[in-house]
């Protein structure tokens, strides 16, 4: 079961495309954060998936985009270079799955996230999510509006 609107966003720490360490917490109290988990690298629902949001600097601008999956770091360099993607490819390869495993969206079957996105707001609280299938592509307007509501506040 995936991690429930109104919990506190379990932390985690993890490279990102670059080698980079990135914390969760380490946006606590500064910005929004929207953790965009994907099954693969270089997949064409992935892709399309991430070039959506690559092609949206105004949503990019609302909070920190994040996307995970359990791709090892230089594929997603790989990857981010030749998809020209801006924001943090992080990786959950090693311990396998478990940052996806945290918000209850890892596939253990496939080795793989799911596609799950979670709003997570400046205070650490799950504010909005959604978990497609794996062949189901999400909508960023969702995000849009998920961002939108949080300065309703």
């Amino acid at each position: 079961m995936a991690a429930a609107v109104g919990s506190r966003a379990p932390d985690f720490s993890a490279r990102n495309q670059y080698g980079e360490q990135v914390r969760l917490s380490d946006f606590s109290g500064r910005r929004d954060v929207v953790l965009v988990f994907y099954p693969y690298a270089f997949s064409q629902v992935c892709t399309s998936e991430l070039a959506a949001l690559r092609d949206r600097p105004e949503l990019l601008a609302a909070a920190e985009f994040l996307a995970i999956s359990c791709d090892p770091m230089f594929t997603l360099r790989a990857y981010a270079d030749a998809q020209k993607l801006e924001f943090s490819l992080l990786t959950d390869f090693w311990p396998h799955g478990s940052i996806a495993t945290s918000y209850g969206v890892f596939d253990p079957a496939r080795g793989c996230a799911l596609r799950g996105t979670f709003v997570v707001d400046r205070t650490g609280l799950i504010r909005w999510s959604v978990v497609n299938p794996i062949p189901e592509a999400r909508n960023p307007d969702n995000y849009a509006e998920a961002l939108a509501s949080l300065n309703l506040r």
